[in-house]
């Protein structure tokens, strides 16, 4: 138990960069706080104690600002940033070093009994406000964009964003995504069209837009650079001989 209390508190150092100290983190990390009476609450759950756990998840809720339902199922290294506004439901499996901000939502989408809720794989992270709804998969590595709302399996690695949630990039093509960069930024140019700047692992909807417009661009481009050249083959070919 006390390897994982301590497990627990050097995952807040690894990923919360404002945390200065171990008593402090003890003592004003909501996050971390919610997790340990979580670990309680799910044991006092597993083991029949379903009013005292109920009770026990309330009164987490009235003291963090987070609400774990004590049947979720959370691995190890998990980290709430903030945690005001995130709600976990009751069959949510988390697996090990996931990370979610506030006002994310874990739910469910149907009041059948059974599993309703989400499940996240190794190393998902999920951005502040969003919403993940149903009995769906995060594959390992996953990324969700804040005030995504996501009600569809994620692909490993993959980055989602939008409503509703789709994904935008997959990890693992990064030399062909740098060469499509590079030719966006090529036609922006002749055009007089400078891109806004994008990130790699967030990317904005509207800049995506602008980017296959960009691709488009570039295709009809060497298309006609093509035919050009083929109209200038077949002019010289008709062209009388030039007298010596």
């Amino acid at each position: 138990m006390f390897d994982r209390i301590r497990e627990d508190i050097a995952v807040v150092f690894e990923r919360d960069p404002a945390a200065k100290s171990t008593l402090e983190t003890l003592v004003a990390s909501p996050g971390l706080h919610a997790l340990l009476l979580h670990r309680v609450n799910h044991w006092l759950w597993t083991h029949g104690l379903f009013l005292s756990a109920r009770f026990g998840s309330h009164l987490t809720r009235f003291l963090t600002g987070i609400e774990i339902h004590p049947g979720a199922r959370i691995g190890p290294r998990f980290f709430i940033d903030h945690g005001m506004g995130v709600v976990i439901g009751e069959t949510t499996e988390i697996g090990a070093d996931c990370s979610i901000y506030h006002g994310v939502t874990l739910g469910g989408t149907t009041w059948n009994k059974g599993k309703r809720h989400p499940t996240l794989e190794a190393g998902v992270i999920i951005g502040a406000g969003a919403k993940v709804l149903g009995p769906i998969t995060l594959g390992a590595g996953a990324r969700i964009g804040s005030n995504a709302v996501v009600v569809k399996d994620v692909p490993p690695g993959s980055t989602v964003v939008g409503v509703p949630g789709h994904v935008i990039a997959k990890r693992g093509g990064e030399n062909r995504e740098a060469e499509l960069q590079a030719q966006r930024e090529a036609t922006a140019n002749k055009i007089g069209f400078e891109a806004y700047a994008e990130r790699k692992d967030m990317p904005d909807p509207i800049q995506n837009a602008f980017d296959s417009m960009l691709d488009h661009m570039h295709e009809v481009e060497n298309r006609l650079k093509s035919m050009q050249e083929r109209l200038s083959r077949l002019e010289q070919g008709a062209r009388p001989p030039e007298p010596k």
